[in-house]
């Protein structure tokens, strides 16, 4: 009987021969080995022009819908939800053309930022060549996966600089942030605090050369960077989990926060 590794790595080789698929990563904690158990299986599956949607639902079998690409949005763009020996595995289109341009972009010192379901402060694009540096080929016929890979395990200089440099961002933000907080608005505070540890966070990984997926676990791993701030993850909770309501609770946290952006500011610059 097939463990459920093996049954991962048939169904990859099998979605690499559906017409448009180029090839399949596993990515997530289970490429990165900080899987346990129960952990999801994410399948990146890559096409070019289209993959044939028909031809993916019959492999995904009846019940289970298949999302073409743009059905889950513009940066997320579709894929589907199974299960596997009660293990639920995910299948995530990249359109690897548009995954390429994206890292050429990167290598020049470009990135943008897009809406998208699921991703709270938003897609950050270099998140695609990401993917594939942390990620795991199981099925690469043309070997162009592996190719990409091979480029992307080394992190581009102009895109450290790049991100490095839009922690500006993180300061004018808090600058916000005062002007809400004297007026009592709770949410425009909130949303402007953690849209700005979101840039700092950004920032430190880019600082240490390292890709930054998405904003799971990400405060976790950013504060034991070298760069970061002592206990910036205890501060950064405390600055979130209880902003407060009245003006002067809501000054009092931001204060705190221009601090510590000025801390995280003045690291990346040492």
């Amino acid at each position: 009987m097939q463990t459920i590794d093996e049954r991962i790595e048939a169904m990859a080789h099998r979605l690499a021969r559906v017409p448009g698929v180029v090839g399949v990563m596993l990515g997530g904690s289970r490429a990165r080995g900080e899987h346990r158990p129960g952990s999801d299986w994410d399948l990146g599956v890559y096409y070019r022009g289209g993959p044939d949607l028909a031809a993916l639902r019959e492999l995904a079998g009846p019940g289970v819908e298949v999302a073409g690409p743009g059905g889950w949005g513009p940066w997320v763009n579709g894929g589907a939800w199974l299960e596997v020996d009660g293990v639920a595995v995910d299948w995530i289109l990249r359109d690897l053309d548009r995954v390429e341009r994206v890292w050429a972009d990167c290598r020049a010192g470009r990135f943008e930022v897009g809406v998208q379901a699921g991703h709270p402060l938003g897609f950050w694009s270099p998140c695609y060549p990401g993917e594939v540096a942390l990620g795991r080929v199981l099925a690469d016929p043309a070997g162009e996966l592996a190719v990409l890979w091979a480029q992307t395990v080394r992190y581009p200089e102009p895109l450290r600089e790049a991100l490095t440099a839009a922690a500006w961002e993180a300061e004018f933000l808090v600058g916000g942030a005062a002007e809400g907080a004297a007026r009592g608005d709770v949410l425009y505070v909130a949303l402007c605090l953690s849209r700005a540890v979101g840039v700092l966070v950004q920032a430190l990984y880019a600082h240490d050369r390292r890709w930054c997926l998405n904003e799971k676990g990400a405060l976790a791993v950013a504060a034991r960077l070298p760069c970061a701030p002592r206990e910036f993850a205890d501060r950064v909770g405390r600055l979130l989990g209880a902003p407060g309501v009245r003006p002067e609770e809501l000054g009092a946290t931001v204060g705190r926060a221009r601090g510590l952006v000025g801390e995280v500011l003045a690291a990346l610059r040492g």
